[in-house]
């Protein structure tokens, strides 16, 4: 293992309320330099994520799948670049259009 990988920061959202998820894995996202990652651990596929950060962020992340399923699933997330910080959440949820099984369902 790497020392790169010994280092990564794991972010579990699994004990946190589905609407503060996307909020908790996008103010990580924003503290991280070009070049660094984290691991998400969830309790279901992101995609509803992955597609926020294709909206929000195009370009600027790296997405790994380290695990998928069927009760946990963990992705590498990094920033590629400085350019931009990530945008925060609507105050209303975090905007992955998720309404209910998977995602926030808020």
């Amino acid at each position: 293992m790497s020392t790169a990988e010994a280092e990564i920061k794991i972010l579990d959202v699994r004990p946190l309320s589905r609407p503060q998820r996307h909020v908790a894995v996008f103010a990580v996202f924003d503290g991280l330099a070009p070049g660094e990652a984290f691991e998400l651990v969830n309790d279901h596929d992101p995609l509803g994520l992955l597609h926020q950060f294709h909206a929000l962020l195009p370009g600027r992340f790296t997405w790994d799948y380290r695990r998928a399923g069927p009760n946990e699933w963990r992705v590498a997330i990094g920033r590629t670049d400085a350019a931009g910080a990530a945008a925060p959440a609507p105050a209303g949820g975090c905007g992955c259009g998720s309404t209910e099984g998977g995602g926030c369902g808020g």
